[in-house]
């Protein structure tokens, strides 16, 4: 069949697609945000109706897959990593109520943190929950994954991750298609009971996805994504987790590692493998994208008796990506440095893009705290959070979705007042509004400035869940409309920003401000099609 050139993200849509499902389930977070587009946009799946619409965050995503997947329809959430803390709750608890319909949790980790606060391995929650983890080595196996996958799910009764990093998100490889398989039939559980946790049956649940773990390791000790590949030189053996493969090959040239290499792409470890290494080999070098999670295991499932390196002992940096070099480097090869790049041109921080609506909101602010003093403003995810950065420099914090309106009024319930939280419109859909509810129960004097630019701006640009919907929420929790103030942020409206401001500062209460303008890269995107299809 013909090679399709893809993504990483775009060949787990496409698995997806043609693996049967019948719905996706996600909120923007890179570098997962293109799997969802991907299906937004795929022929096939328009014409089958899949469901592809955005959810407000990641846990009501996951909560709606798993009602597709008690349906018996196949369905997939994806999320970033700290969107999986998002949906942890729900996550953990489907490994014991298991599914009906095929579920499978996609999670896209981001080692080096290029567009995140952490970078945290998933591996670890689908370790925690006891499912089965696929993580590809290249975009064919993303997409077999995300195809077979479901099958997998139903196979052994509960969701399973397939976790890939932004390296493999983001980079493209040929991809052969395999046949579309139809969509479930709606189906009910056949145990009526079997999504009710309450204790005694939750107790029972338990057990049952205890006694699966044999299961889950023996079909991973006969996955054809985990293999053993022999190798004459027993001084060492690797282990190499996922697109760590990559990096071990491209130190051989035509695959011709001297070392026995197990190549892990399928959770629980297979053990009979780690055995067989263990038996032959020295030692043991553990190539993983993350944390050390592999290591971590083979230190205690050992009990000592082999020598582990990796990320732990040194071997390997213990923190951002791996590259071939590093590995290279860990093998005892000699690395090609290069030279370095002389400090010709500075570096370019990020900053807000001109004509952004936050530039303009951030001026009022400045000049208004000016007379209060510095590190009064809560912030979290999002392009406004750029306002840390000069030459604004008018945000102190920056912890989490939502982050923002519950450290302004912990601070503000500390005595720090005026108090501050600077959250955007998806943001606070996201989970803003919950921290603004407590804010109204309990009269907390804060200001928060909910910068609405109409749109999830930072990951592409898709449509905020709160849009055209921002007043009535607030004044549904309860704030008092004359303290629910909208304003255009502009140039021109400068003076009348900073007199607004002003007044909602000095108000001892809940008050919300909201500077309205659309993303001015989505406005010129917008006008853009509206030019081109005036033309045509």
């Amino acid at each position: 069949m013909q090679k399709h050139l893809l993504l990483g993200v775009e060949a787990i849509g496409q698995g997806a697609i043609d693996g049967g499902m019948s719905g996706v389930y996600a909120y923007p977070g890179t570098p997962s945000t293109e799997i969802t587009e991907y299906i937004q946009d795929n022929k096939l799946a328009i014409e089958r109706k899949l469901h592809s619409k955005w959810s407000a965050n990641e846990k009501t995503a996951y909560e709606t897959a798993l009602g597709m997947s008690y349906a018996g329809k196949r369905t997939m959430a994806c999320m970033k990593h700290v969107g999986l803390n998002v949906a942890a709750d729900a996550f953990i608890n489907s490994a014991i109520t298991g599914v009906n319909g095929g579920f499978v949790l996609t999670v896209a980790d981001d080692p080096s943190m290029h567009s995140s606060q952490n970078e945290q391995d998933s591996r670890y929650y689908g370790k925690f929950a006891m499912i089965p983890i696929l993580e590809p080595s290249n975009q064919q196996e993303a997409y077999d994954m995300a195809r077979e996958g479901f099958a997998l799910s139903e196979q052994t009764g509960v969701p399973v991750m397939l976790r890939i990093t932004t390296r493999l998100a983001h980079s493209r490889a040929g991809v052969d298609l395999k046949p579309v398989l139809d969509e479930n039939q709606q189906s009910m559980p056949e145990d009526s009971k079997q999504f009710v946790l309450l204790p005694g049956i939750a107790r029972r649940r338990y057990k049952s996805l205890l006694e699966k773990q044999d299961a889950f390791v023996k079909l991973s000790e006969e996955s054809t994504y985990n293999h053993y590949i022999e190798g004459e030189e027993k001084s060492l053996g690797i282990i190499c987790c996922g697109i760590a493969y990559n990096y071990l090959m491209e130190n051989y040239q035509d695959d011709d590692c001297p070392y026995p290499v197990l190549k892990v792409s399928q959770y629980p470890l297979p053990e009979k493998q780690l055995r067989k290494m263990e038996a032959e080999c020295d030692e043991i070098l553990v190539l993983e994208e993350g944390y050390p999670l592999v290591e971590e295991h083979l230190k205690g499932y050992f009990g000592g008796g082999t020598l582990i390196k990796g990320r732990l002992d040194g071997s390997l940096p213990r923190d951002g990506e791996l590259n071939p070099d590093l590995v290279g480097k860990a093998l005892g090869k000699e690395i090609y440095q290069g030279i370095p790049i002389p400090p010709v041109v500075a570096n370019r921080p990020p900053a807000l893009c001109h004509g952004c609506g936050h530039q303009d909101a951030y001026e009022a602010m400045n000049e208004v705290l000016a007379d209060y003093g510095k590190g009064r403003v809560f912030s979290d995810i999002g392009c406004y959070t750029l306002g840390a950065l000069p030459p604004y420099e008018t945000i102190n914090s920056c912890v989490d979705m939502g982050a923002s309106i519950t450290m302004a009024k912990g601070a503000s319930d500390a005595g720090l007042v005026p108090s501050v939280a600077v959250i955007g419109d998806s943001t606070f859909a996201h989970s803003g509004i919950t921290g603004l509810l407590d804010a109204v129960n309990e009269k907390s004097n804060i200001t928060i400035v909910i910068s609405d630019n109409e749109s999830v701006s930072m990951t592409g640009g898709q449509d905020s869940s709160a849009l055209g919907k921002i007043e009535s929420i607030c004044e549904g929790l309860g704030v008092d409309p004359a303290h629910i103030r909208v304003i255009v942020p502009l140039k021109k409206n400068h003076p009348e920003l900073v007199k607004l401001f002003r007044e909602e500062l000095e108000y001892d209460g809940v008050s919300v401000i909201i500077p309205r303008r659309e993303c001015i890269q989505r406005a010129s995107r917008r006008k853009r099609n509206q030019s081109r299809h005036a033309n045509h």
